[in-house]
């Protein structure tokens, strides 16, 4: 694919310092993303895919359509079955730590963008291990470290380092970050770090350029080769998935699983796992929202990705409220947040109560559910579900 159209902002050092990998993972990707009409679909086609064992691309689709609308209650039924049969009724727990919120990315939706004027914040080695006692005290086992998306306040050797802290306190250690070559992910999985989420953000690579108006982030093919990358630098796992609301959300779902489908069968080995969180509000600009992707339409998103892929994680995020989490546990998803912040250097304020002793750095996104470890933890064994706090060890 030609990056030229999408390298404003961004030096020619920057640019040839993106590692390529020869792969064909994309191009399968998106050759699909344009070649199905969901409104071609009939309620026939939807059955005759939930009546399947295997879907293919196309039976996929047609889950997806506004078709399969009236026979949601049937996807559930059958996402729910094949849930249990590959999960049991376990729930996977985890909570995100924000170290960092400096970007160097003009991304339009995001309360983090370099012209967003919001209280900026790094954390010291001394502030996110403070941080990661507060978190492992409430008794968390996961966590998912992130920063804003600028290597020159948040480089690869101060996110090791976050990570090394992280492996004293916790079982489980993933990231979030701005995409990175293959050694440096491989530096990372050393550091402790063992699976990597990227957002995509949209599939659509035209729309893509209209919401990302600055920094390393134009460079779409860059991004989209990062799980691919991260397996290679010797991840155990990677996630996937787009924003929904940012453009047409029944295609972002099709090429979001795809791009797990195909790179499963290139890495058979490997853990993987999607959500498909839904636009939010943030700092400076309450009116942003997920347009046409109410609940519905996100349920029958996720009960699709579990009947077209039974084996893969399914995460849903407190971006969503405690009473969809509920009942999405109980039909399809594998894993939630718990804990929540997405500010910097505020858990101890927001876990314990006591007033902040330094900064806090703003915070991402609003989230929807705030419910504590603790309140999840009860509230899922309540509804017969099985918390689990880490299922593997690091090797």
């Amino acid at each position: 694919m030609d990056t030229s159209a999408m390298i404003d902002g961004i030096s020619k050092t920057e640019l040839e310092h993106m590692e390529r990998i020869d792969s064909d993972i994309m191009e399968r990707t998106l050759s699909y993303y344009h070649q199905f009409d969901f409104s071609t679909f009939t309620s026939a086609d939807v059955q005759n895919a939930l009546q399947k064992e295997q879907l293919s691309a196309l039976d996929f689709a047609a889950l997806l359509s506004p078709a399969a609308q009236p026979l949601l209650e049937q996807m559930a039924q059958k996402a729910k079955r094949l849930t249990c049969a590959q999960f049991g009724n376990n729930v996977g727990l985890y909570t995100p730590l924000y170290i960092a919120n400096y970007c160097e990315n003009y991304c339009v939706y995001c309360g983090f963008n370099c012209y967003n004027h919001i209280n900026r914040m790094k954390l010291n080695m001394e502030q996110i291990e403070k941080e990661m006692q507060v978190i492992a005290d409430s008794g968390m086992e996961e966590i998912l470290i992130l920063t804003g998306e600028s290597r020159a306040m948040s480089d690869v050797k101060y996110i090791g380092e976050a990570c090394k802290l992280a492996r004293k306190y916790f079982r489980m250690v993933g990231v979030e970050i701005y995409p990175v070559n293959t050694d440096e992910y491989h530096y990372l999985h050393e550091c402790g770090v063992d699976y990597v989420t990227v957002f995509q953000e949209t599939y659509d690579n035209v729309k893509y350029e209209t919401l990302h108006l600055m920094g390393h982030k134009r460079v779409w093919p860059y991004r989209f080769d990062a799980q691919e990358r991260a397996l290679r630098g010797g991840m155990r796992g990677v996630a996937f998935s787009a924003l929904l609301g940012l453009s047409d959300f029944r295609k972002d779902a099709l090429a979001s699983a795809l791009h797990v489908y195909y790179l499963q069968r290139k890495y058979p080995h490997a853990e993987m796992s999607l959500s498909c969180p839904r636009l939010r509000p943030i700092i400076n600009n309450d009116k942003i929202n997920p347009l046409d992707v109410g609940e519905k339409e996100l349920c029958q998103v996720l009960c699709a990705y579990r009947i077209f892929m039974p084996f893969v994680g399914i995460t849903v995020s407190s971006r969503e409220s405690a009473e969809f989490r509920n009942g999405i546990t109980k039909i399809c998803a594998t894993k939630v947040s718990a804990g929540v912040s997405t500010g910097i250097g505020d858990h101890e304020s927001k876990y314990t109560g006591k007033e902040a002793e330094g900064a806090e750095g703003d915070e991402q996104f609003e989230i929807n559910d705030d419910r504590s470890f603790e309140t999840m933890y009860e509230d899922m064994s309540e509804e017969g579900l099985q918390p689990v706090l880490n299922d593997y060890l690091y090797v």
